[in-house]
């Protein structure tokens, strides 16, 4: 189900039933790079200067995990008062970037593991005067007729 709002970071994200990261590929050695990049080519053994857009991979491997038991600093905005804590995942892309995110609305720590599959997915992240703020999510992946990790 898509979520309806304006994304929170312009550019980094599709919206859609099937939400995509958008990455940057160097069109000289095909280093990919998230957050979107432009200007130099990043990796040390290239001087590439252009890029095209790419949408990165949908799912991937969680790579590590944590909990924001503290409310971040500004300009974070916190979704509850009080502060709620949230989890997040670094997940290891196909493409071989890892990236950091919220984990999905309704999970936390205690269902996620290092390996387990997880999938992009768009939810709220706060909302203010203008309406509702949407980031990309980590959800964790349960295949069907796989017992729960306890």
């Amino acid at each position: 189900m898509a979520v309806s709002g304006t994304p929170a970071i312009d550019g980094w994200f599709t919206t859609g039933p099937e939400p995509t990261l958008l990455g940057s590929r160097c069109t000289r050695c095909a280093t990919v790079f998230f957050p979107p990049t432009q200007g130099f080519c990043r990796n040390p053994a290239c001087a590439g200067e252009e890029f095209e857009e790419t949408e990165l991979s949908r799912r991937g491997t969680i790579w590590s995990y944590t909990d924001a038991q503290y409310q971040p600093p500004s300009p974070y905005v916190a979704r509850t008062d009080p502060y709620e804590p949230f989890a997040l995942a670094a997940v290891e892309l196909p493409e071989g970037l890892v990236v950091v995110g919220q984990v999905a609305d309704g999970y936390g720590v205690a269902d996620l593991r290092v390996g387990a599959e997880a999938e992009l997915v768009v939810e709220t992240l706060y909302a203010d005067d203008t309406g509702d703020r949407t980031v990309w999510k980590w959800k964790p992946v349960t295949e069907l007729g796989e017992e729960s990790v306890q």
